[in-house]
Formats: structure tokens, sequence, C-alpha cells
């Protein structure tokens, strides 16, 4: 019997374009589903992935990047109960996690250090089909938009991750660096909660998305930046999207007393930190890494209410490297979208 294949965009090496080539297609293997996707997103995270920033200890055959998808099931594996081939689905970054562990007993499963995640573990969403651990899937209506829904699999749930780990709650200060796909979910769940929020970024345009989304004020990143947001009462929470270290000196210099900053880029190199200064402020530093699946199923439910807004780029498959380009480069219009011919 002849091995299905299927249209994929292969890593062949770190940071060397991707080759659009057949593959087999993979099979729904116990506990799994097998999803034939609609659309996939193109995340940061991808890029890192794609240039060896971030590599495995063990590369998936074939590698596969993409961790935004939603598409159909089109096969249930053994042991799966609960699912009907059919059902709109959404694949996350997680692709499973140890479940045994500290952090997945709490519900805090982002943080398994054994984790396994779609597009560096195991083959993701850049292709027309991929295997899910139906555990982790992602149940979402029948009638979603898979362009605009794709991006809320990661970006939208890392934002939603993120502010919850701000704490913030109606009337307090926000401050959001970095207005990117992140951000721009971020300031339009906090904005829904009656926060106001500060956007801040370098680029204009990104900056008029914000208003837009629902920023109560924009600040453009550069040279003042520091002083203009040290002359506000001061923020109670800041949340850092921008993958850069040149926001620290302005999030310092804005969090009120008591306050908490949460790290939500991958930025690899250190910033200075005074342990003096956090025994007089109090200040609270964290970080967040995507969303557990309740935070899924809760920001889902948001989406399906009243869509979670960012400016969609539709490409096709071909198009994948020329993306990452863009958004390692800094010069991605909005969110990077593949889809997938019906099929």
């Amino acid at each position: 019997m002849a091995t299905m294949s299927m249209r994929a965009a292969v890593l062949a090496g770190h940071g060397k374009p991707l080759q659009v080539k057949l593959v087999p297609r993979p099979g729904a293997g116990r506990g799994q589903l097998l999803v034939r996707l609609q659309a996939c997103g193109i995340c940061h995270s991808d890029v890192h992935i794609w240039k060896g920033d971030v590599r495995p200890p063990q590369a998936p055959e074939p590698f596969i990047l993409g961790h935004e998808g939603v598409g159909v099931v089109t096969a249930i594996g053994e042991g799966v109960q609960g699912w009907t081939v059919g059902e709109t689905i959404g694949v996350p970054w997680l692709h499973d996690t140890c479940l045994r562990c500290d952090e997945c007993s709490d519900g805090y499963e982002a943080f398994c250090q054994h984790q396994r995640a779609h597009g560096l573990n195991v083959p993701g969403g850049f292709a027309e089909y991929v295997a899910v651990d139906a555990a982790f899937a992602v149940r979402l209506p029948s009638d979603v938009d898979p362009l605009a829904t794709a991006p809320v699999m990661c970006a939208g749930v890392t934002a939603y991750g993120a502010i919850r780990r701000a704490g913030v709650t109606a009337g307090e200060r926000l401050a959001v660096f970095g207005c990117g796909g992140l951000g721009l979910y971020a300031v339009q769940i906090a904005a829904r909660m009656g926060v106001h929020v500060v956007a801040v970024d370098r680029d204009p345009a990104k900056l008029e998305h914000a208003r837009r989304y629902g920023a109560a004020e924009t600040e453009v990143a550069g040279e003042g930046l520091e002083q203009r947001l040290a002359e506000n009462p001061g923020f109670q929470a800041a949340i850092n999207f921008a993958p850069t270290t040149a926001t620290w000196s302005a999030i310092v210099g804005s969090i009120r007393p008591r306050g908490r900053i949460v790290a939500a880029a991958l930025v690899s190199d250190p910033v200075p930190l005074v342990q003096e200064w956090l025994t007089a402020t109090g200040v609270t530093i964290t970080g967040t890494s995507v969303g557990t699946r309740q935070e899924m199923r809760e920001v889902v439910a948001m989406h399906a209410k009243q869509p979670l807004l960012n400016p969609i780029e539709e490409i096709d498959l071909s198009r994948a490297t020329d993306a990452l380009v863009a958004l390692e480069a800094g010069k991605a219009p909005g969110r990077f979208v593949i889809r997938f011919k019906a099929g």
C-alpha cells in the first residue's frame, strides 16, 4: 500500500530556506488526532527555532516548524474519546507535557520542563496535516475564521497568559512594551477588562493599531521614553513583548512600588538589576510562557464572543521563509498566516 504524502515546508538547515516538498503524511497514533490544516500562523518563536537559537535535544523527523494551526479532524487514534471526525480544532504550542511534575499537577503545564512542542520536538503546522495529542488539542467553534484564529493558538493565549500573570484589574495602569502580534492581543484583552493601557513601540503604524484596539495612550519608543513614562503616576504592571533589552530601563523607571513586571519575549541577553531597588520597592518580576489549557479555553471563548484582531497577511506555504526573514528583521506588517488549499 502506497504511503500517503503531504506538502510541507521542511527545515533543511538553521537559517537556510525551508524546503517545500512532499513528505509522508502522519497517522493518528494512540491518543492522537490527525488534523488537516486550513491555516497556520507564523510566530517569532518559529524564527528562533529556524535560526537555531532554540534547539530540541533531538530533532523531529521531518523537522517541520509551526504551532498556530487551525484545521479539521480527519482521523482519530486508538483510545481517544470525545472527538469526532470533521470537528474544527486548534493546534497549539504544547503537544504534550509529563502530567506528573508539580507544574503540571498545579495547572501550570506551560512551565513543565519536560514539555514537547509542535514545530520543535514533534513535527508542526507548516504542513497540510499534523498529528496532535488529543489531551492538548483545542476545540474550536465550527464557524471560526481560520486565518483570524490561527495566531490565537500561540500569540493570543501567550498574551492572555501574560495579562493573567500581571494580575491587572479594572482601573489599573498597564504598560505594554512591543506592539507586534502578541502586544496587540494584550492591548485588546486588557482594554476589555477596563485596564488603562499605554502601548509602547518604535513603529507608529503599530501604535495606530494599538489605539484602534483599545489603548488609552501610546508612546513612541526611543530617546526620552524613560523620562516621559516617569512623568506619569506610574504603572501597576508592565509586560515586555519586545525581543530586546532596550525596553528594560523604561520598564524599571515606570513601574510603581509593588508593581509587577512580566517578561513575555524571548530575550537571551542579561539586563541590569539592583537588588536594593527590589527591597525598596517590593516590585515583582516574573516570566510567562504560552498558556495553560484552561487559559486556552478562556481565550478561545473570548475570541468566539468578540474576535481578537490583528493585521493578517495571508501567504502560501512557499512564502514561509520570506515571512521568517521579515519577522527576524522586524519588518512584519502583522501576523503572517499560511492558508492551505482545501483537499
